[in-house]
């Protein structure tokens, strides 16, 4: 049970007022009475308004159900007239762009990649804003980029034959980024400035300089010697670092030791998706995590092979300038943090009729009040430097909601005396309505908006449930080249780029899953640049090394002009519904997919309920491990729920089917000492219960959302368990 104060008619669980007033509130220039007082009328102004947008949410499904019953057998232009009638389908707002400023460089004018790591975990914290400079030795030697044939795999010790691959991968790497006058990088035997210019000495004694002197930004070390050389590509730097007594250098021509790439320019601190946050004391670990990150002092201690390793954020880099003079650049990624969407409460805090607050407003003001620390540059190191703090809002449907979010925040901005647009915002395009809608939700944002991306796993979850009495959904694995998720990936970028979001605001594509499988990602994720994005997600800092390698190889500020000019209305296309209209899936078909789903549930929910882990790599039915948050837990209930509910299957083979994956969970887990196995107890075990519900009742979850039923389970596995953080 939650210990609670009284303050301005909210009653604030005592862990969560300490940590805002003994960590938060100081040094922020912000008076504890007037913050409480503060937040305690945005609760009150803000919360009906939230309920009532919720509430509209379900009178529209219900009143799509109610016709998709109505109409088995329908035109695409009576849907669409229908889709109008009920404001679903809102007028096309006229043209504008977008107008937000003080925006960051690493939103506004690089492009490169993009983390996203639960915020709760410190050290994956750490990792993920130190991933801005990585190396791409390390990268190479330590995936399947590299080739392990032919002698070349990586073993316990250092093998120098993938040594070598590593080597010439990244020589190539350089000619194709930063490429010398008539020579290669592999003929170098010494890298030298002269005359304010990087001069590169060749095995045959000649001495060359860059095709493009402008690329050569600075060095560290001495002229004549220096230890690191920095150039830079399509926005992108990196580094070539010398050394020749290290263990690589002292074998390489030019003392050549590795090169550092600039990486994950760009990382969203979860406090939504990713994480496992029910409850005040949740709430408190994620907000102290967030306050550290943004006074720069968090930090992470461990044991790795037996000894205690402590971790804290990187320094930024010095480099001399061509000139002479001094060049910084940030060492750490830019950070945003990703806010709770309208949908949950929270226990935390108490509104005054004693119904928990809703944590999207919450979050608002917490999370605002943590990042003023970096606008008045409390603490070790800032995230921005042109004063802004940057929220993504994810889960909203259609441009009401967004205008919501644009007046909390305005009233965020008020209650924390910031300048109008300090709070920038990222809408995250992962709902229906907002897809279809998306230039109308842009433009009640415009003046802060910077960042828009797709996602397929939620958008997917959200056609799914959205409609649910269209008939059976197709398997999840065509879903990939069904006609509206085409669509709604076009339109993303077109709307963007009409609204202007060019040199102002990121426009994003989604997560590469599968971590362990580094060489078909770099065969592959090069297509979201070539759609347009300027930035992608990534599971891992060694992908965001590798996935950085695209930005070289292409430059997205080029396809963006390209693409600027193609205003095309793709509504028509994302209006496709995805229904197999005559179902005539095999037995075997049908069991393939419920196993699938199945697994794929419980996997992850009783990593999520009974161990409070929100994002990991869970393996797949194949023990492929694959990187997963609610997100991927919603597609499958969803498509699971609408089988059920379709007919496709029957109630006992989803039981039966989960049962039966439940053991394959329990296999995959078995040597983890803190897993609970499921099978040996069905009933009783809050995970498996849990996972049944997801399905069982995934017709009636709001939206098809998993929140509500993995936040109770949450809640009971932790006093059925005395689980503690």
């Amino acid at each position: 049970m939650e210990n609670y104060i009284n303050i301005h008619d909210l009653k604030v669980a005592s862990v969560l007022y300490e940590f805002i007033n003994s960590e938060a509130l100081p040094e922020s220039g912000i008076d504890q009475e007037e913050f409480w007082a503060g937040f305690s009328e945005i609760v009150r102004d803000f919360t009906p308004r939230n309920k009532e947008l919720l509430a509209i949410r379900e009178e529209i499904q219900t009143k799509i159900n109610a016709w998709h019953l109505e109409n088995k057998e329908f035109t695409f232009d009576s849907y669409k007239s229908f889709l109008e009638e009920i404001g679903y389908l809102e007028p096309v707002t006229e043209d504008f762009n977008i107008t937000s400023d003080r925006v960051d460089d690493e939103i506004a004018v690089q492009a490169g990649p993009q983390l996203v790591v639960p915020v709760n975990n410190d050290r994956y914290a750490i990792n993920a804003a130190n991933a801005r400079w990585s190396s791409l030795y390390d990268a190479l030697y330590g995936t399947d980029a590299i080739s392990d044939e032919g002698g070349a795999e990586a073993g316990s010790e250092y093998n120098p034959v993938r040594g070598e691959r590593v080597i010439e991968f990244a020589r190539n790497f350089l000619d194709q980024s930063a490429p010398l006058k008539a020579a290669s990088h592999k003929e170098a035997v010494q890298y030298l400035v002269k005359d304010g210019k990087l001069a590169v000495k060749l095995s045959s004694g000649e001495e060359v300089a860059l095709e493009d002197g402008e690329k050569f930004l600075g060095y560290q070390g001495e002229q004549e010697n220096p230890s690191a050389v920095l150039l830079k590509n399509n926005g992108l730097h990196f580094e070539i670092q010398i050394d020749r007594n290290h263990p690589i250098g002292k074998t390489d021509d030019a003392g050549v030791k590795d090169i550092l790439m600039e990486a994950a320019i760009t990382t969203i601190m979860d406090c939504e998706d990713s994480v496992t946050a029910v409850d005040a004391e949740d709430k408190v670990l994620v907000y102290r995590n967030w306050l550290g990150l943004m006074r720069g002092d968090l930090t992470a201690t461990f044991s790795k092979n037996n000894k205690t390793v402590s971790r804290t954020l990187n320094p930024d880099r010095s480099y001399t300038s061509p000139d002479g003079g001094e060049l910084t650049l940030s060492g750490r990624s830019l950070l945003f943090t990703r806010n709770v969407g309208h949908l949950m409460s929270n226990n935390a805090i108490l509104d005054e009729n004693g119904e928990e607050v809703q944590e999207g407003i919450m979050d608002a003001v917490v999370t605002s009040l943590i990042g003023m620390h970096t606008l008045l540059r409390n603490g070790k190191y800032q995230n921005t430097k042109k004063g802004s703090i940057y929220i993504v809002k994810p889960k909203m449907h259609g441009s009401k909601e967004v205008a919501f979010a644009n007046e909390l925040f305005d009233r965020v901005e008020d209650l924390l005396r910031l300048n109008r647009n300090t709070l920038k915002i990222g809408v995250m395009d992962e709902e229906r309505r907002t897809s279809l809608n998306l230039k109308n939700c842009i433009r009640e944002v415009k003046d802060r908006v910077v960042f828009i991306n797709t996602g397929f796993l939620d958008r997917t979850g959200d056609e799914m449930h959205t409609s649910m009495e269209a008939g059976a959904m197709i398997r999840k694995n065509e879903m990939k080249s069904s006609t509206w998720l085409a669509g709604y990936e076009k339109s993303n970028v077109t709307t963007g780029l009409s609204s202007g979001f060019k040199g102002r605001a990121q426009i994003g594509k989604g997560m590469w899953a599968m971590p362990d499988m580094m060489n078909e990602m770099m065969q592959q994720k090069i297509g979201h640049l070539k759609a347009g994005a300027n930035t992608a997600w990534v599971p891992s800092p060694t992908a965001a090394t590798l996935h950085a390698l695209h930005y070289h190889q292409l430059n997205v500020t080029t396809v963006q002009d390209e693409l600027a000019s193609q205003n095309v209305d793709y509504r028509d296309d994302i209006l496709q519904i995805p229904v197999e209209k005559n179902p005539q899936w095999t037995a075997e078909e049908i069991q393939e997919e419920l196993d699938n789903n199945a697994q794929g549930i419980l996997g992850y929910v009783v990593r999520w309920v009974e161990q409070g882990i929100g994002c990991s790599k869970v393996p797949d039915i194949s023990n492929v491990e694959l990187m997963e948050d609610r997100a991927t837990l919603r597609i499958s209930s969803q498509h699971m729920a609408n089988w059920l509910h379709q007919g496709i299957c029957t109630k006992e083979q989803a039981e039966e089917t989960l049962q039966r994956m439940a053991k394959v969970v329990d296999e995959q887990n078995a040597g983890d000492p803190n897993y609970l196995p499921m099978a040996a107890d069905y009933e009783n075990s809050v995970a498996f219960q849990a996972a049944k519900e997801l399905v069982f009742e995934g017709y009636a979850q709001p939206s098809g959302y998993t929140e509500p039923i993995l936040h109770r389970r949450r809640l009971e596995a932790k006093v059925k368990y005395a689980i503690k953080q």
